[in-house]
């Protein structure tokens, strides 16, 4: 006789994350921020008084949890709305049944909006006048920074929230929780699990309950009634770390900052793992490149003026090869612009001609700086007394090359590494030749 699923030993139960889910704040594991004794979502919720809020945090982090406490703590209806498969109608049905509900008996409706991101703006925007009211109590759970992804009208009526990755020992604890427990557990199947084994399960959920969770049931389903969950049978049921990366969200581009600051804080190791994090995740390569493009000039400059040329090599060399040659020339590039020496003094300069430029934007060329095509541009001084820089030895004559109202202003100053050492002695002899003066 073949031996029953989990499923049907359970009795077709819903998934253990489901079943596991706390009934009060004290089940609640994590989040201590938030919830500890005194901190001000669990006062809120406590008293009563929760008011609209935005629930932002990665997946498994406890947000729809929150939102189902907070519903039973202050007994309120609890009327969740999916912000991928329904539209204003809904939220329209949603509000006129809590209208009622709150003429008939006062009670209060929580609107639980999951993903609230990915709601338009005119769907945004129909849930102001209820908030307002106090028809319902918002509460939307979020992955993306509600900064960007909601409207500052609704954002302006809500408090975030934000909720960090579970640690490893809090995932330990849900799963031992869960293999003792015999209502709404794994306890009535006698299962043992090797230490080892609930470790990585913890370590590899990369903070995400849900699949904490759903990777201890799976190598339960594995191993049986009675069954020993080991490190092997978890890792069969984990397969794979899915990368926490979304290529059009927030994380795209806090993966990007952290590789651009890795490189301009000389780390090659930072570096080449946020280079492999948004590759691992799908990433286009080409954003890397663009960004060590813009770097090279930023943060290395003149200190190397090969970091560009190196970037820009290694781009064309991508897009010879393709994956996976085509990383190598990638790695190499970011372990050159991370080891190589920095200087912003490009940046700097550029920054103050630019202000200057604002500043001054009407100051007259100098007339010896003047072109002189014509014979009358020649008579009305264009050019006149330029001093030609070949005509002397050491191809330089001293004189002035900025406006009057600039005379003596500086916006390049060579930093003290790499290439513009030389850069700096050249300057200074050029200085000495000219007496230190800029004379017209």
């Amino acid at each position: 006789m073949t031996e029953p699923s989990l499923f049907e030993q359970l009795g077709g139960a819903r998934p253990l994350a489901a079943r596991l889910r706390p009934t009060g704040l004290g089940e609640f594991v994590g989040q201590e921020h938030l919830l500890a004794p005194g901190r001000p979502l669990r006062e809120a919720v406590e008293q009563g008084t929760p008011g609209s809020i935005i629930l932002w945090g990665p997946p498994g982090s406890g947000k729809t949890t929150l939102a189902h406490l907070m519903a039973r703590a202050t007994r309120r209806a609890f009327e969740p709305f999916s912000a991928v498969t329904e539209g204003v109608p809904r939220i329209r049905e949603i509000v006129g049944d809590a209208r009622e509900r709150l003429a008939a008996s006062g009670q209060g409706t929580i609107l639980f909006i999951d993903e609230i991101h990915r709601l338009n703006k005119a769907q945004q925007d129909s849930l102001l006048p209820p908030t307002e009211e106090g028809v319902v109590t918002l509460v939307g759970a979020t992955t993306e920074n509600p900064s960007f992804a909601i409207n500052p009208a609704l954002l302006s009526r809500t408090r975030v929230f934000v909720l960090e990755p579970l640690a490893a020992a809090h995932l330990r604890a849900l799963l031992d929780r869960a293999l003792r427990d015999e209502e709404r557990g794994l306890g009535s199947l006698q299962l043992s699990a090797d230490n080892d084994a609930l470790d990585f399960i913890a370590e590899e959920a990369d903070g995400d309950a849900r699949r904490a969770l759903t990777v201890l049931e799976a190598a339960a389903a594995h191993v049986g009634k009675g069954g020993v969950v080991t490190t092997e049978a978890a890792r069969e049921a984990l397969q794979r770390r899915f990368a926490r990366y979304d290529k059009a969200g927030e994380e795209h581009y806090n993966i990007l900052s952290a590789y651009h600051k890795s490189l301009r804080g000389s780390d090659p190791q930072g570096a080449l793992y946020w280079m492999a994090r948004l590759l691992d995740g799908g990433g286009d390569p080409m954003i890397l490149f663009r960004r060590a493009m813009a770097m090279s000039a930023e943060d290395i400059g003149l200190a190397d003026p090969n970091a560009l040329r190196m970037a820009v090599a290694a781009r064309d060399a991508w897009q010879m090869l393709g994956p996976p040659e085509g990383y190598l020339p990638l790695a190499e590039l970011t372990i050159y612009l991370a080891t190589a020496p920095k200087s912003n003094s490009a940046k700097v300069a550029l920054d103050g001609a630019m202000g200057a430029a604002r500043s001054h934007p009407a100051e007259p060329v100098p007339m010896h700086l003047r072109n002189a095509p014509t014979g009358l541009m020649k008579e009305l001084g264009y050019g006149e007394g330029y001093r030609y820089a070949h005509s002397s030895a050491e191809a330089y004559q001293a004189q002035e090359y900025l406006p009057e109202a600039l005379r003596g202003s500086s916006f390049y100053q060579p930093g003290p590494f790499g290439y513009e050492q030389r850069i700096a002695e050249r300057l200074k002899w050029w200085a000495e030749l000219g007496h230190g003066t800029r004379d017209s």
